[in-house]
C-alpha cells in the first residue's frame, strides 16, 4: 500500500480551465459553497468515493452514517440534484453492495448513482441486481451528460473502460455543451508507480470530445486535487472510508451555472484539516 501513498495531494483543490472557475477548496463548518454571485446554478451535484464498506478494522458503518449526514445537510443549505458514488462502495464482499444501499445511500435525500470501483468486484450482472442498472450507463439532466464506465471486474482487476461503449455515450451526447465522464480507475500514469492504468486510447477519445469538460476519478485515496491529461481536468475527491488517505473524509461538490460556466471544490465534510502528519 505504501506506493500508493505518494504525497501529490493538494488540498486546494480547484479546476483552471476555460470554462472551469478556480475555487478553494471548503473547509466551511456548515459545509456550504463558496460566495457566488447570479442565479442559482441549472445544476448542483455531489461526488464522493471509496466508503469501503465492511473492512476489517474501520470504522465503516461510521463513516457512512457520517457522508449521509454531511450530504443532506449539504442539500438543505444548498440543494444538491443527485450524489455520485464513484466506486469502491463495499470492500471485496459483493454481497454487502445491496446492504451498503439499503442501509446507507437510500437514505439520502436526493437520487443517487453509483458505478463500481475494483473493491466492489461487481459486473453488469451484479450491478442491475442491486441498482437497477448496468456497470456501463449515462444519464442526462437538466441538459448535462453524464458517461459512468466500469474500469474493474468480479477479480478487482485494473482495467481500461470500454472505449466502445465510452464513443456511443459521448456520440449520443454530442449536441449537448457540457458532458461529465466518471470513471473510478485513472486511465492515465500522471507520477511513477501510480495505483491507475495506462489507456492511450481512451484519453485520446475524450480528447475528441470538445463538450467533455471534466472527468472525475476516485480509488485514490490521498488525492484530492486536479490532475491533466493536455487541458482536460481530471479532478479526485479523496474518500468516504477505508484505512488510509487523506487526514479527512470528504467529497466534491461541481456546479453548472446558466452560461454552462462550471465550478467546483473539495469538502473537508470531516472538519478535520490535519496535514503533513510525520510519526516518528
Amino acid at each position: 500500500m505504501s506506493n500508493r501513498r505518494f504525497f501529490l495531494k493538494n488540498s486546494l483543490a480547484a479546476a483552471v480551465v476555460a470554462s472551469i472557475s478556480p475555487v478553494l477548496s471548503s473547509f466551511a463548518e456548515e459545509h456550504s459553497a463558496p460566495a457566488r454571485s447570479g442565479k442559482a446554478p441549472k445544476l448542483r451535484f455531489a461526488i464522493a468515493s471509496d466508503g469501503h464498506y465492511g473492512q476489517p478494522g474501520t470504522e465503516y458503518k461510521l463513516h457512512h452514517e457520517n457522508i449521509v449526514k454531511w450530504l443532506n445537510e449539504s442539500h438543505d443549505k444548498n440543494p444538491l440534484n443527485f450524489v455520485i458514488i464513484n466506486g469502491d462502495l463495499v470492500h471485496d464482499r459483493p454481497k454487502l453492495l445491496s446492504e451498503v444501499k439499503k442501509e446507507y445511500y437510500d437514505k439520502l435525500k436526493v437520487p443517487f448513482y453509483a458505478i463500481p470501483g475494483n473493491h466492489d468486484h461487481a459486473d453488469a450482472k451484479i450491478w442491475k441486481s442491486v441498482f437497477g442498472y448496468e456497470d456501463n450507463f449515462s444519464f442526462e439532466k437538466n441538459g448535462v451528460g453524464f458517461v459512468l464506465a466500469n474500469t474493474s471486474d468480479t477479480k478487482g482487476t485494473y482495467l481500461c473502460p470500454n472505449n466502445d461503449f465510452l464513443k456511443q455515450e459521448l456520440d449520443k451526447f454530442k449536441n449537448l455543451k457540457t458532458v461529465f465522464v466518471v470513471l473510478h480507475i485513472p486511465p492515465h500514469f500522471w507520477v511513477p508507480e501510480s495505483p491507475f492504468v495506462d489507456c492511450p486510447d481512451t484519453i485520446k477519445l475524450l480528447h475528441g470530445y470538445a463538450n467533455v469538460k471534466a472527468v472525475f476519478h476516485g480509488h485514490d485515496h490521498s488525492l484530492d486535487a486536479v490532475f491533466y491529461t493536455d487541458k482536460l481536468p481530471h479532478f479526485f475527491d479523496a474518500h468516504i472510508g477505508g484505512n488510509w488517505g487523506t487526514a479527512y473524509k470528504g467529497y466534491r461538490i461541481v456546479e453548472v451555472d446558466e452560461n454552462d460556466k462550471i465550478q467546483t471544490y473539495q469538502v473537508n465534510a470531516s472538519q478535520s484539516p490535519l496535514l503533513n502528519e510525520t510519526k516518528f
